[in-house]
């Protein structure tokens, strides 16, 4: 089936459910990532990796929708120790510290908590465009425009129409999971069925949005469902065409409901083949994007080459992956040095992927290597397997920068 398949990708055809699925089970996954990469470099600039300068702060942590996976959020109702719900003026000094550290991409996120009222979210759009016109306001995820609907007593299309006149332009991704009835229904059965999130994002694309197609993966769904996902997206994507990413990341286990009935993590190699099936099979998304962030460093640097052209943000604040346990900081230096290290070089992008700015290749690594801070990966999932010393280090050993 893989002579079959890489042949139609060379002819520009699109691939079937069945072979999706063999994509994501069987495909030589080294073969897969040199096709993946062929098919990237025909799609984009073969050169060059973008990121984009962004912060991804959260306005509540109180949520009615009870996710298995998320250690993030708390009950409304419920006084907690650590919950919050920030006012307008909280948000704007959130949008504040993001400006003082370049930003030019606010994600901002939320629990669906229905004590806030629908005035709050045209508000902040429209106060963060009027004092940082230079910073997208890239907020709020389909469940939370479904909590607005329930707040507001407007359409899905009502609402969005409204926060596009407030000044909103683009949409991230998150809810999505994977778009498969049976999985929904046992991760996060109050989000509702995958329609749930395609029409939100549907309706944001005819209002003049546009969004990113997110999928976390590792739990409980089957290769099919991945796939079932990828189809999902892709159809949506043929009708509307305002999806910018696919962006891809694993599923954390750490304090979550469903810690226990998830021996197993999805590691690198899972990640790659994801990577690159998504590549090979949406064939009407321009932009793949790899993550340092959630997959780890090393990885999102060999994931350049399977198939994704961007690299993430640098998400200077991070909250939901952070009360899982997992915990991974970086620079734009140290962004642009791993970009160029995997042979590319680096691009600062905007949310809808216009280049702001392109640095200077790999051959830049010979007199900026030793200005780049080394931060060292805090992963609370290791493999069990995973070695608590490794070969040749002594007990206390310290990474050094080489000079």
């Amino acid at each position: 089936m893989w002579n079959r398949i890489a042949e139609k990708v060379e002819r520009g055809e699109r691939l079937t459910t069945e072979e999706g699925v063999y994509l994501l089970t069987d495909a030589p996954l080294t073969e897969m990532g040199a096709l993946a990469d062929q098919v990237r470099r025909q799609k984009t600039d073969g050169t060059a990796v973008t990121y984009v300068i962004d912060t991804n702060p959260n306005y509540t942590n109180y949520c009615t929708v009870d996710c298995h996976f998320c250690a993030f959020y708390r009950k409304p109702g419920k006084p907690a120790a650590d919950g919050y719900t920030h006012d307008v003026d909280g948000v704007m000094n959130m949008m504040a510290a993001a400006d003082k550290l370049g930003a030019t991409t606010v994600l901002l996120q939320g629990g669906l908590n229905p004590e806030i009222p629908w005035e709050f979210y045209t508000t902040i759009v429209r106060e963060a465009r009027k004092r940082y016109p230079h910073i997208t306001p890239h907020f709020f995820s389909a469940p939370e425009i479904h909590q607005m609907v329930e707040v507001s007593g407007l359409s899905i299309k009502g609402v969005l129409e409204a926060l596009y006149e407030a000044g909103q332009r683009t949409l991230p991704g998150g809810g999505a999971e994977i778009l498969a009835t049976r999985v929904r229904k046992r991760i996060s059965i109050k989000k509702g069925g995958p329609d749930a999130w395609l029409d939100v994002h549907r309706a944001a694309h005819q209002v003049g949005m546009r969004s990113t197609a997110t999928m976390m993966y590792g739990h409980v769904e089957s290769r099919a469902e991945i796939v079932e996902h990828f189809d999902h997206i892709r159809a949506l994507q043929d009708e509307t065409h305002g999806f910018t990413a696919f962006v891809p990341w694993s599923y954390k286990r750490g304090n979550t409901p469903m810690e226990a009935k998830v021996p197993h993590i999805a590691g690198a190699s899972m990640y790659f083949r994801v990577l690159a099936a998504s590549r090979l099979y949406l064939d009407n998304f321009d932009h793949i994007q790899a993550t340092w962030f959630s997959e780890g460093k090393k990885t999102g640097q060999i994931a350049l080459h399977f198939g994704a052209d961007d690299f993430g943000g640098t998400l200077f604040e991070e909250n939901v992956h952070l009360a899982t346990g997992h915990l991974n900081k970086t620079t734009i230096a140290e962004i642009e040095a791993i970009i160029r290290e995997a042979g590319y070089a680096p691009a600062q992008r905007d949310t809808e992927y216009h280049i702001l700015k392109r640095g200077e290749g790999p051959e830049a690594l010979a007199t900026l290597s030793a200005d780049v801070p080394l931060f060292i990966e805090s992963l609370r999932e290791l493999p069990a397997e995973y070695p608590s010393q490794l070969e040749g280090e002594e007990p206390g050993d310290k990474l050094v920068m080489p000079k």
